[in-house]
């Protein structure tokens, strides 16, 4: 198993939690994921519960920062819109994120879900602060030692 989340799906839990299937882009400030919505995301009768479908772009957002290349960065969301224009349902969904603009240390960057069909579910924004992988990776083990 791979530590890669870009390119493999087990290499994480919140990827397994998500249903990721693949990366299918991730170059030049833009992203493109595949997710599985099942059965066990969803709420009244078949419709995915909208943390879900949030958690998707977010994260789809996160591999167009990924794809600029910076070593040592990690993507930390600062604030996130998400606009729902209809239900997503069970089975594959595409989330595309690109980035409006990066500067050294925030970046703004826009998404959207969608379904199998190809029809736009929902669209976001989001502020995004570049910050250090070695200290996030600190403050939580930090923060596991209690």
């Amino acid at each position: 198993m791979s530590d890669d989340v870009r390119t493999d799906p087990e290499a994480s839990t919140v990827s397994k939690t998500l249903g990721l299937q693949r990366v299918v882009e991730m170059k030049d400030g833009r992203a493109s994921v595949e997710y599985l919505a099942g059965m066990h995301m969803c709420h009244s009768g078949g419709i995915v519960q909208g943390g879900f479908v949030a958690a998707w772009i977010d994260a789809a957002m996160a591999h167009a920062v990924r794809s600029l290349g910076q070593a040592d960065v990690v993507p930390l969301t600062l604030e996130m819109k998400v606009s729902y224009f209809s239900a997503a349902r069970p089975g594959l969904v595409l989330a595309e994120a690109w980035l409006e603009r990066a500067g050294r240390s925030t970046v703004f960057a826009e998404g959207h879900l969608k379904s199998e069909s190809g029809e736009v579910v929902a669209k976001a924004s989001s502020t995004i602060r570049l910050g250090s992988s070695a200290r996030a990776r600190a403050a939580s083990e930090k923060a596991l030692k209690g």
